[in-house]
């Protein structure tokens, strides 16, 4: 299969720590862009992305890790799917990821818009029965329709509602949603975690903290999309829908890396980022997050 050289991969790897034969990580790019609703620029995210991570170190100080050395990961070119819209990009998406998990890839999607992220959704829960989602995000995204389109970046978390039981969704940092979002959740099960909730010690008790509520709501096996806007502005300002008073980066890597020691994550995406011309560090922020996610997930 063709991968990108070291011109354009993930992290600059030479060949033979990127080539798709010998490589357990895989980079997906899908620069898919068709309902942002106020800023714009997510078709230009995953090309920033790549682009920053030449400038990522190799070297995670946390794991003590060359993860790249270890796994291999291989940087597909971007996908594609012609003329196809909505429904029909989205299981091309679907089959293409498919067609990795047969391969026994660990998929790392990157978006794109985050209504990308049902088409690996559907293809990881065909093979893990129990998966289950954490939802890092501003936004419940549970709209049934937003715009007139049920395809819409709003509505991609009710999709997934479609494809896994809403028992099995936790979100975390939520602190934008409508009325409906609100009692869908209180209707199906949904486990979500505002973030005002998680600055007044909703779910701290004794020397368990918020991230340890919302990781033993999991299953075993564990799917994480990750909306750049989960962040707060002042971490990650490149996004189209920016909230005030979301995730700060510390607290975030340290969910991340308890999940990946208690929990099997299987595969991920990283959405919503809209590169900013001339402010360089929110790629650079996002391209880390990616390193990290590798680090912290792939054993």
């Amino acid at each position: 299969m063709k991968t990108l050289g070291i011109r354009s991969n993930f992290l600059a790897t030479e060949s033979r720590f990127s080539r798709f034969d010998s490589s357990r990580v895989v980079i997906l790019p899908v620069p898919y862009e068709r309902t942002v609703s106020y800023g714009g620029g997510t078709k230009k995210g995953p090309g920033a992305i790549l682009k920053a991570s030449h400038y990522v170190e190799f070297y995670d100080e946390e794991t003590r890790r060359e993860v790249f050395r270890e796994v291999g990961i291989a940087t597909l070119p971007p996908f594609s799917a012609g003329a196809k819209k909505d429904r029909a990009y989205l299981e091309a998406l679907r089959r293409t990821t498919a067609a990795l998990l047969r391969k026994k890839k660990f998929v790392l999607t990157l978006g794109g818009e985050h209504t990308i992220s049902q088409a690996p959704i559907g293809a990881y829960a065909a093979v893990y029965k129990n998966l289950s989602v954490l939802q890092i995000d501003a936004h419940s995204d549970l709209r049934a329709e937003y715009q007139g389109s049920p395809y819409s970046h709003a509505s991609i978390m009710a999709r997934v509602c479609e494809i896994i039981d809403p028992r099995r969704l936790v979100q975390v940092g939520i602190r934008a949603q409508c009325i409906e979002e609100a009692a869908f959740i209180r209707k199906h099960g949904v486990h979500t975690h505002y973030a005002h909730e998680l600055r007044n010690g909703t779910y701290t008790r004794g020397s368990k903290g918020w991230d340890d509520h919302a990781i033993d709501q999991l299953t075993e096996h564990v799917y994480v999309s990750f909306d750049v806007d989960g962040l707060d502005p002042s971490v990650m300002p490149a996004t189209g829908t920016p909230e005030p008073g979301g995730l700060y980066w510390d607290e975030t890597m340290r969910l991340l890396q308890k999940l990946g020691k208690r929990k099997t994550v299987v595969g991920c995406d990283i959405v919503e980022f809209a590169p900013i011309q001339g402010l360089h560090h929110p790629d650079l922020t996002a391209a880390k997050l990616a390193s990290k996610m590798i680090n912290y997930f792939v054993r």
